[in-house]
């Protein structure tokens, strides 16, 4: 199940990644880039909800699949925070927050996965939560600029990506906690 259309989906975020930092390159004015990048982000971002839909309803679903579907997810959104760290756009702070709780609970499940207990770290709700509120700020930040004439998308994002933060946070701790544990168990 290596080239199904929801796995070849999922590739298709890894891809981005280049093209939505290298539209920072372009010769073009920055509302133009700004735009270009935003509605990249956000169409590339939708095929996560969509590879899964699809591989459920054509029953293409598979372990690698199952893989490389987050692995996707977290490129995508540390690719796009750190173009936004470089922009000046959000603080290198939060950047570190998000980035380095996905590291450490990507760690952790893979962990608590080998010892045969990863279903006690399974995506629980404040986990979707903090993803929503990431997927809403980044193409805010990305965009940095008035959405319809009213909306600051930068005031916006930036409210929305430290939001995020304590999200981020807060959701690393809930697992942390589901983890103890096996983690005490296993450290005598």
């Amino acid at each position: 199940m290596f080239w199904t259309l929801p796995t070849i989906m999922t590739w298709a975020r890894i891809v981005a990644i280049p093209l939505i930092v290298g539209v920072f390159y372009l010769p073009l004015s920055e509302p133009m880039r700004n735009l270009i990048a935003t509605v990249m982000f956000v169409v590339f971002a939708a095929t996560d909800w969509l590879d899964g839909f699809l591989a459920r309803k054509l029953n293409q679903t598979s372990a690698f699949g199952a893989f490389l579907d987050p692995v996707a997810d977290k490129f995508l959104v540390c690719a796009s925070l750190l173009v936004l760290v470089h922009l000046n756009r959000t603080d290198v702070f939060v950047a570190l927050i998000i980035i380095g709780r996905e590291i450490a609970i990507s760690a952790l499940r893979e962990w608590m996965a080998q010892i045969g207990a990863g279903k006690s770290v399974a995506v629980h709700m404040v986990g979707k939560v903090k993803t929503t509120v990431q997927m809403v700020a980044i193409p805010f930040l990305l965009f940095n600029g008035m959405l319809f004439g009213t909306i600051d998308t930068g005031a916006w994002g930036q409210w929305l990506i430290w939001i995020s933060a304590v999200l981020t946070v807060w959701s690393m701790v809930y697992y942390l906690q589901k983890a103890i544990p096996e983690i005490r168990a296993r450290a005598k």
